[in-house]
């Protein structure tokens, strides 16, 4: 298994919403020549939540 350069700088569960991954790819797209990386993910107890978080690379 590779070695993981991630660190996570912050993490924020908001309400699930269709276009939420949009926003999330322009982050990845316009940040990441700062070292910075964004995730989305679907909370696993809570359907209508998303957890989004911020990585530097």
């Amino acid at each position: 298994m590779a070695e993981s350069n991630l660190e996570t700088l912050s993490t924020l569960r908001i309400a699930k919403t269709d276009n939420l991954y949009k926003m999330v790819d322009c982050l990845n797209r316009t940040l990441k020549e700062k070292d910075l990386m964004f995730g989305l993910a679907l909370d696993e107890d809570d359907e209508d939540t998303a957890v989004f978080t911020i990585y530097q690379t």
